[in-house]
């Protein structure tokens, strides 16, 4: 059983701020921990403008507290994601999000990431995966 909070991972090699200034994210489920899974709290900052796409991963993502808004890039159709509402990027969707109000969410992604991954410049997170232990 795995039982940890996002206080405890705080400052830590879990806790991972974006090279560009523009979110945050506290990794409470890594790819190490073998659950076939990642679950974070990320917090994307007011006034900020984050483009991804998710090219090798499958994520989904509940808004807790704050507004932002979601462009479907290949489509051009925005969402509003307040509380309560969750979007999923089920088909590796290009994807804007505009920062209205701090937009706190938990996420979910498969494949697992590993905690090391940052964006590249298309938006990306690369499929890295966890070394084998070496055999003692």
């Amino acid at each position: 059983m795995i039982v940890r909070s996002f206080k405890e991972i705080e400052d830590t090699d879990r806790h991972v701020r974006a090279a560009s200034g523009t979110w945050e994210s506290k990794r409470i489920l890594l790819a190490k921990d073998k659950v076939g899974f990642s679950l974070h709290e990320t917090v994307l900052y007011a006034g900020t403008e984050t483009s991804m796409w998710y090219a090798n991963h499958i994520e989904a993502v509940v808004c807790v507290e704050g507004e932002a808004e979601l462009t479907d890039r290949d489509t051009g159709q925005t969402y509003t994601i307040t509380p309560g509402t969750m979007y999923c990027l089920n088909e590796h969707d290009r994807h804007t999000l505009r920062v209205k109000k701090d937009f706190r969410c938990i996420c979910v992604f498969n494949p697992p990431v590993t905690g090391r991954e940052d964006h590249d410049e298309n938006g990306v997170y690369p499929l890295l995966t966890e070394p084998e232990p070496e055999e003692v």
